[in-house]
Formats: structure tokens, C-alpha cells, sequence
């Protein structure tokens, strides 16, 4: 193998986004100190549109793809990624080459007002930047009235401190990543808010082909990690996964077993289904197939189109 020289991180500047490339970055050098690694800062469209939610202007891929062209064009040689805003197919050209162990994936209740949402009066009004958090505070919390919010942690906080909203619903993965810990008044339990597919872990993206890359960042693979986000991105994606639809997938595993809990749902209306699989977690696709069976046997496809057809 070539040596691992020199390499540029592609990035946005959200602060939440720096952290996760700083934190690569310092990784990287530490294993390789006399390797360069420089960062490339972008401004991509998904932060730069913050007046409309994701789902109506192109989903969450608006945060990826500006990153891809710039290592496309040679600017930058590797990009990281919240996964869970990475699209469930990737362009041929590039690869996944490591996913790293994850952070908590479950979401988490900021309020200065409440300490959980059980505590929340009706019409007490929720933030959220997620069809399936929508959703989870539909299924449980049908007093409550749901908003939508865009723009990074600190612009969600802030409209939060400012009164626009009693609390938002955001993933601890973040907050705790930005030393804002204290935010967190209650983390919700998976039971009643399933982890969106990827939540929690980093994604490190590759041009496919760049052998050097491969093998030098290959010790940033988490296998465990990998096998459950493997499976919980086989559910979204053969169910059309997007922030348009509100599906939540999650996995664990539990000494040689993985178990694999998924969820979808209609936001406007609160209908879901569930299913949940157990088996090895060295085959996660085949677990993946057997909740889709029953995902699909019990209608999942036709509350997905019924939510598709009605986006307002």
C-alpha cells in the first residue's frame, strides 16, 4: 500500500458538522503524525434553505452532495457525515468506508419550561426537523401541537429560548457532541421515540476506488456499529427511506444476536406499524428482510404512499 501523506476533509461549517470533522481530523493525526490533514469548509444548500423543511426541498442528500462534487473535482479526498442524513443509496462513484461507534442514538426533550414531554399541557407546542419525531409525539402525545423547525443546534435553541416553542425534540447524539448536555431536561426512551436509521454514528465517505484511503481508514470501522446501521438502512431503504417519510430503524446487538426494531407511520394522522426481528448480527440484511415481511404484511407500503401523496 501507498502511505497514508496527506488528505483533505471535506465539511459544512455548521458547528455540529466542524466537530465531527475536527474530531476525524484529530483522530487521523494522532494514528498518522507525519501524515497532513487539512479541512475544506462548504456551505451547502441544505444550510442555506431554513424557511422550508427538508422533505419539500430535496430531502436530506442537500447536505451531502456539495461535499461530493468537491471530491469529485480533487478539493477534497474524504467527507463525514451525521449518517442518518446520508441518502440510503450513494452515487457510484463513492463508498462508505467507515462507519465509527456510536454516540447515544436517542432522542432528547430540551425544554426551560417541562421536564418531559409527559409533563406538557395540550396545545403546548413542540419543534422538531423530523417527520418521524412528528410522528413519535403524534402516536403518544396527541394533545400536543407539532411544529416544524430548520436551522442548526444553536439557531433551534435559540428560537426555543426565545419562546417560539415550549420545547424541541432533538437527537442527544448532537447536543452531547457540542458540550450542551445540560439542554437535555429527559432523554426519550427508544421504546417510545425509535432512533432514526444511522442516528448517533459518524459516516466517513470515499471516492470508490482510492485504495491508499481504504485501507489507511478502515481502523475507523466500527463492526458492530456498522452491522446495526447495515440493517437499519436496508429497512429505510427498500421502503423509499427519506426525511419524506417518517420510518424509524434501530438495532443492537446483544452478544452474538442482533435485535432490529422498525417503525413507519402517517405523521398527519398517528397510524403505524412495528415489527421487530432477532437473529446473528454478522447477517444483517437477512434480518432486515424479515421485518420488511412484516412491515409490508401488515400495510406499511400503503400508509408510506398515503403520506407521499398528501405533502403539505
Amino acid at each position: 500500500m501507498s502511505k497514508f501523506e496527506r488528505c483533505v476533509i471535506a465539511t459544512r461549517e455548521s458547528p455540529l458538522a466542524m466537530w465531527q470533522a475536527l474530531h476525524i481530523q484529530s483522530v487521523l493525526r494522532k494514528t498518522y503524525p507525519e501524515a497532513e490533514v487539512d479541512l475544506l469548509g462548504m456551505t451547502t444548500r441544505g444550510d442555506q434553505i431554513l424557511d422550508r423543511t427538508l422533505s419539500k426541498v430535496g430531502g436530506k442528500g442537500l447536505f451531502v452532495k456539495e461535499l461530493e462534487v468537491a471530491m469529485r473535482e480533487g478539493r477534497a479526498d474524504l467527507a463525514v457525515h451525521s449518517l442518518k442524513d446520508v441518502p440510503m443509496e450513494l452515487p457510484e462513484d463513492f463508498e462508505l468506508v467507515a462507519v465509527t461507534e456510536r454516540e447515544d442514538p436517542r432522542d432528547a426533550f430540551v425544554s426551560p419550561k417541562y421536564a418531559s414531554l409527559d409533563e406538557m399541557p395540550a396545545g403546548a407546542v413542540v419543534g422538531t426537523a423530523s417527520l418521524r419525531r412528528e410522528l413519535m409525539v403524534r402516536i403518544n402525545y396527541p394533545h400536543l401541537d407539532v411544529r416544524p423547525i430548520r436551522g442548526n443546534v444553536g439557531t433551534r435553541l435559540r428560537k426555543l429560548d426565545e419562546g417560539e416553542y415550549d420545547a424541541l425534540v432533538m437527537a442527544s447524539a448532537g447536543l452531547k457532541r457540542l458540550e450542551l448536555s445540560e439542554r437535555i431536561r429527559s432523554i426519550i426512551p427508544a421504546e417510545k421515540s425509535l432512533p432514526s436509521p444511522g442516528q448517533g454514528a459518524l459516516g466517513v465517505e470515499i471516492r470508490k476506488g482510492d485504495k491508499v484511503l481504504e485501507e489507511s481508514l478502515a481502523f475507523l470501522n466500527d463492526p458492530h456499529t456498522r452491522a446495526c446501521c447495515t440493517a437499519e438502512r436496508a429497512v429505510s431503504r427498500a421502503l423509499g427511506g427519506s426525511c419524506q417519510v417518517p420510518l424509524a430503524a434501530y438495532a443492537v446487538v446483544e452478544g452474538e444476536e442482533m435485535w432490529l426494531r422498525a417503525l413507519v407511520g402517517n405523521h398527519h394522522t398517528g397510524e403505524c406499524v412495528r415489527a421487530e426481528a432477532r437473529g446473528s448480527w454478522t447477517d444483517p440484511e437477512a434480518l432486515a428482510a424479515t421485518v420488511l415481511e412484516d412491515l409490508r404484511r401488515q400495510g406499511a407500503e400503503k400508509i408510506l404512499a398515503d403520506v407521499l401523496g398528501r405533502q403539505d
